[in-house]
């Protein structure tokens, strides 16, 4: 085991990226003057004809909200009928020769994990493949001396190196991924959190996919799920959302020709053309999904590995909201970042990609800060009848709106319901019925997320580990 880098050198990029494929700045100048005369129209509009107004601003939040919602509900319904997964049997991972299997580059940010460094050494040394051709970095931040002192004392593998990350903003776990892919040897590349623990055979059937799709497929998102899903409700729902995420919209995205916006860990890419679009942009705190995006512009197909990683579901409240307007936030920077031309976006992805990049990258948050507000609505018209509701909603956008929000909402429990009940979880199933209350904790989350857009960026609220306790079996789908 040895360190390669070195406090002097602060390369934070493979190579840099186009100003405007960073979100170093949250909205171009292009962005903001279109924003002005956004804000400049509706108020001008507020002031001529405030009631005409605000109804047209209505009836545009329920088509968005319905578009958002219908694209959604029919990725999931495409992968019910036939999921886009590539699957790789046991036997068919294993068949391929140890001589012949490339060189695999794991990367491994960690940042203030000493209590969980040693195990996480334990179970990435259980990796079903040669350990002449693992690559495994350990990105420990130059700061951190527990947790490099902790990795040290573990006695790791000689496949295993501690890369000390040097000191530079912005401090992200992406800034992190670029300067631990300097120099790596693999072939292909993955990613792997503190906390993961990744199928042993997942490099193998990695290999074994991408020798089977071609040279068009530059990435392979591996499925993630709870080892501790029965913690408490939070975990359940989570664990759901999780399901759902991984085993149905993913690749419903497959089957509708979307662009994936990745998710943080278990991604497996091939090395050249991880390299040939720059890395990660480290002022993104969901640089996966801004990855996954890029990708597409370029061209390049991601499928969905039949191979489960399992984590640590959050089980405290007041972490889990950190972590979901983190997502959020970033969700919201990517969708910035790539509008800042739309037009070309559009060549890039073609019309059918360029429409499922809008309705799911910033339909995600935008149906977590439309929720509350209908859900309010409704309540206050039904429980006090105020004049102002009844002249904001003439008949035809009251019957509009309240068909979507009923049928749309109805619809999401319903896929909720059938994916708690595909993991074999009675408690899954329950904590399905409950689920409204987590919409709630979202609408919490995107609303943090909202501001943070704002006045912190790219600031990277950390995921406290560990407070899973005793782990529950595991389930998924």
């Amino acid at each position: 085991m040895t360190s390669l880098a070195t406090p002097t050198d602060r390369r934070a990029y493979p190579q840099e990226l186009e100003p405007d494929l960073t979100a170093q700045e949250t909205a171009s100048r292009g962005q903001l003057i279109a924003g002005l005369v956004v804000v400049a129209s509706v108020g001008l509009g507020a002031v001529v004809a405030p009631l005409s107004t605000a109804i047209s601003l209505i009836a545009l939040a329920t088509l968005a909200y319905f578009a958002a919602l219908v694209y959604r509900l029919t990725a999931f319904w495409l992968s019910l009928r036939n999921p886009e997964v590539a699957v790789i049997s046991d036997d068919e991972a294993r068949s391929i020769p140890d001589e012949f299997l490339p060189m695999y580059t794991v990367l491994v940010p960690a940042y203030r994990e000493p209590s969980v460094i040693a195990t996480l050494i334990g179970r990435l040394s259980e990796l079903d493949y040669p350990v002449d051709k693992l690559d495994i970095r350990l990105l420990l931040e130059e700061d951190d001396r527990e947790t490099i002192a902790a990795a040290s004392a573990a006695l790791p593998g000689p496949q295993f190196t501690v890369v000390v990350v040097p000191h530079s903003e912005p401090k992200t776990k992406p800034k992190a991924c670029n300067y631990g892919l300097q120099d790596a040897r693999g072939e292909y590349v993955t990613i792997y959190d503190a906390e993961d623990r990744p199928e042993p055979l997942q490099l193998r059937r990695s290999v074994a996919a991408f020798s089977r799709l071609g040279p068009s497929v530059a990435c392979l998102q591996a499925k993630l799920s709870y080892y501790n899903a029965e913690q408490n409700l939070l975990t359940s729902w989570f664990a759901i959302e999780y399901a759902m995420w991984f085993s149905f919209l993913l690749p419903g995205l497959v089957a509708q020709r979307g662009p994936l916006p990745l998710g943080g860990t278990s991604n497996h890419f091939r090395g050249d053309i991880l390299q040939s679009v720059g890395g990660w942009d480290p002022y993104n705190v969901t640089e996966d999904a801004d990855l996954g995006i890029r990708l597409a512009r370029r061209g390049y197909q991601t499928r969905v590995l039949e191979s489960t990683t399992f984590e640590e579901a959050n089980s405290d409240v007041i972490n889990w909201v950190k972590q979901r307007s983190r997502w959020y936030k970033g969700y919201l920077q990517t969708w910035l970042v790539h509008t800042r031309h739309p037009r070309q976006l559009r060549r890039e992805l073609g019309w059918r990609g360029f429409i499922g990049f809008n309705l799911f990258v910033a339909g995600t948050p935008l149906l977590s800060l439309m929720n509350p507000l209908f859900w309010t609505l409704t309540a206050l018209w039904f429980v006090v009848h105020p004049p102002l509701i009844l002249a904001l909603f003439p008949a035809w956008l009251y019957y509009v709106s309240l068909g979507v929000m009923v049928a749309g909402n109805v619809s999401l429990f319903y896929s909720w319901l059938v994916t708690a009940r595909m993991t074999g979880s009675r408690k899954l199933v329950f904590a399905a019925l409950t689920v409204p209350v987590y919409w709630a904790l979202m609408s919490l989350a995107v609303i943090k997320a909202a501001v943070q857009l704002v006045s912190a960026p790219s600031f990277w609220e950390k995921t406290v580990h560990g407070l899973d306790g005793t782990p529950s079996p595991e389930v998924g789908v």
